[in-house]
């Protein structure tokens, strides 16, 4: 269990699909469920107790049905939360959502610019592409031979895009290089780790890491030497408009949890799996998530929040957030983790090759790891493990 956690105030979760919610009220805001009062507005939640009143606002298309909020029983482990059901009402508007992830944005014959998340520096200039397509799926050369009846005949081969194509793997993007990328971007070999110095064969195999010459962030790799694979999480993509400026760059944890979130929904909608292995380029499992629920609305504050005189988003689980945004619920397990329990998951999803790939680079992977672990520091105690696992949102 992570060490940074903190007491609840007021947390709900609110299910789409079920048109049904969960509230938990700390017993730090109010001692007895006579203390809550909860009333509806338009498209926002009105929570009254004895340390004043929260307003939370709620995406649009979703409604409190009034009196629906009734308490329930919080168990015996839970003697500081107040627990309660209510009911929603969900119209067509709530289940518009458009997703805005690059693997979505990008068309073919159209132009875009690309530029670095963490400085904005134009990385790329206007690209228009002739082909955008998508790669086989991540472990396809793992198969090939159940397929085929004389010996691979990709073995070996790599996939690389032409002079005008895009290429779109489950988490990043083939490009050809062109003469821009001179300037911004540059290329080392990545360095030697204590375990691969004793295997020659790692050390042979080392990655040519592409970099964003002002900031130094790593973008990608060098699969080929004319071409590039960026990764998602650290570039954004727009249509090349005119002159007109990049927008600044997002929160850099807010970015990736989003840019995540919206992949594994995806991923989870195209291929209809809910098992995903977090993996670095070199193959290792990282982070074991287990997708539960995609039409979650999330909302927490902390009880010194309660009664300020400010609304809070439904967005807003474990940082503020500008806008009412949907959330996906997982469990997920640490693979360092050093637990009888956890350990034993992992040998179970290695043996039984559960869990979609979803490959990152190993910062990357430590940077979600991060955001994640945040979600769970930031749920009711109740909430925070389901089992084995441990329990975290990341939002849309």
């Amino acid at each position: 269990m992570p060490a940074r956690t903190h007491g609840v105030g007021v947390f709900m979760e609110l299910r789409k699909r079920l048109q049904s919610g969960l509230l938990i009220v700390g017993t730090d805001v109010a001692r007895s469920p006579t203390d809550v009062v909860v009333t509806g507005g338009d498209s926002s939640l009105h929570i009254r107790t004895p340390r004043g009143e929260l307003s939370l606002t709620l995406p649009a298309g979703v409604t409190f049905q009034q009196e629906s909020c009734i308490p329930t029983p919080a168990g015996d482990s839970c003697g500081e939360e107040l627990h309660f059901r209510l009911r929603i009402n969900v119209g067509r508007r709530a289940d518009e959502e458009t997703s805005d992830s690059v693997m979505e944005t990008l068309r073919a014959k159209e132009t875009y610019c690309f530029h670095c998340q963490s400085c904005m520096t134009r990385l790329l200039e206007d690209r228009a592409f002739k082909r955008v397509l998508p790669l086989p799926n991540g472990n396809w050369n793992a198969i090939v031979d159940e397929w085929c009846c004389h010996p691979d005949p990709f073995a070996n081969r790599k996939l690389v895009p032409r002079a005008e194509d895009c290429l779109l793997g489950d988490t990043f993007i083939l490009v050809a290089r062109d003469g821009s990328c001179a300037q911004t971007l540059s290329e080392e070999v990545s360095p030697v780790g204590p375990e691969d110095r004793q295997d020659p064969k790692k050390a042979c195999r080392r990655l040519k890491l592409i970099s964003c010459t002002s900031c130094s962030l790593v973008l990608g790799e060098a699969v080929a030497p004319e071409s590039l694979k960026l990764y998602i999480t650290q570039v954004v993509v727009e249509r090349a408009v005119g002159d007109r400026k990049p927008e600044v760059s997002l929160n850099r944890s807010v970015f990736l949890e989003r840019t995540v979130a919206a992949r594994l929904l995806q991923l989870s909608n195209s291929m209809s799996t809910f098992h995903f292995s977090v993996q670095t380029p070199d193959g290792k499992a990282f982070l074991l998530l287990w997708l539960l629920n995609s039409d979650s609305i999330i909302a927490s504050t902390p009880p010194t929040s309660v009664g300020a005189e400010r609304s809070v988003s439904s967005a807003a689980l474990h940082s503020p957030s500008p806008r009412a945004a949907g959330a996906l619920k997982l469990l997920y397990v640490n693979c360092s983790d050093t637990g009888t329990q956890q350990r034993e998951i992992v040998t179970s999803w290695e043996v039984n090759a559960i869990g979609h790939p979803v490959v990152l680079p190993l910062k990357v992977c430590e940077e979600l790891l991060r955001v994640i672990d945040d979600s769970n520091c930031a749920l009711p105690a109740s909430m925070r493990c389901m089992r084995s696992y441990e329990v975290a949102y990341l939002r849309l």
